[in-house]
């Protein structure tokens, strides 16, 4: 029924002698006399909608996203409590402490790019450039040597220790590898105190000849005492912020 109404109200205009003289210009490429290139309104539009779908993966794969929500599920994991908090809110908290972590870079692209472009004083090739300048440090002080070597040589890029240099085809890969790496270190230094918990509570139990009684029902308590005793979130947090060194 839907169809039929859209083909209704558009076949008209289709149809129409003004619309088959003059057209829709989806692609306009032209030359302007500085030697760029300048693109149609509707190309642009189409430009910009095809990097709106792509932003939760640029989000998760050139920001401090990964390591955040990686820290924060083997945190939960970690507690014992299967699905609190949900994971609505890990996400929530993990993209409000990316935006925080990341103010700056994105501050500094906004000055040095956004503004710019959006006042025409540069063409938005630049822009993306100057816009990709302060990220790509960002990702450069985060990665790992030895990834972007590995990386280097699986895309066959001579590597010559020169950092700017670096293609984001092997950039974005190795930024993303050593970010697991950091993550899954600092999950494991967080697992240890409750490891011990659970260690202390089975060693009871077992004495006490109740080994039908599950360590997790006992230890869990204890557990989230003990985190918000210490004010866990808050420390997480600090820790998680302090690990990016900007």
């Amino acid at each position: 029924m839907l169809c039929k109404f859209c083909l209704v109200i558009f076949l008209p205009l289709i149809t129409s002698p003004a619309f088959s003289q003059t057209g829709l210009p989806l692609l306009n490429i032209n030359e302007n006399p500085a030697g760029g290139t300048d693109y149609s309104l509707t190309l642009q539009v189409v430009i910009l909608m095809t990097v709106l779908t792509l932003l939760p993966s640029l989000l998760i794969m050139m920001t401090s996203f990964v390591r955040i929500i990686i820290v924060m599920s083997l945190l939960r994991q970690a507690i014992g409590t299967a699905q609190t908090p949900p994971n609505i809110v890990l996400i929530g908290i993990s993209l409000f402490l990316t935006f925080f972590i990341m103010s700056p870079i994105l501050q500094t692209v906004y000055n040095d790019a956004a503004i710019p472009y959006i006042e025409e004083e540069i063409l938005a090739e630049e822009a993306i450039d100057i816009a990709l300048d302060p990220i790509r440090t960002f990702m450069i002080t985060q990665t790992r040597e030895d990834d972007l070597m590995i990386f280097s040589d699986i895309g066959e890029y001579d590597y010559d220790g020169v950092e700017e240099d670096i293609p984001l085809t092997v950039l974005i890969p190795s930024f993303m590898t050593s970010e697991l790496k950091t993550a899954f270190t600092i999950g494991f230094l967080i697992y240890i105190p409750f490891v011990i918990i659970d260690l202390i509570v089975a060693s009871i139990l077992m004495s006490m000849g109740m080994m039908m009684l599950s360590p997790m029902m006992i230890s869990m308590p204890f557990k989230l005492m003990l985190f918000v005793l210490a004010d866990g979130w808050i420390l997480i947090m600090q820790s998680l912020t302090a690990s990016f060194s900007l």
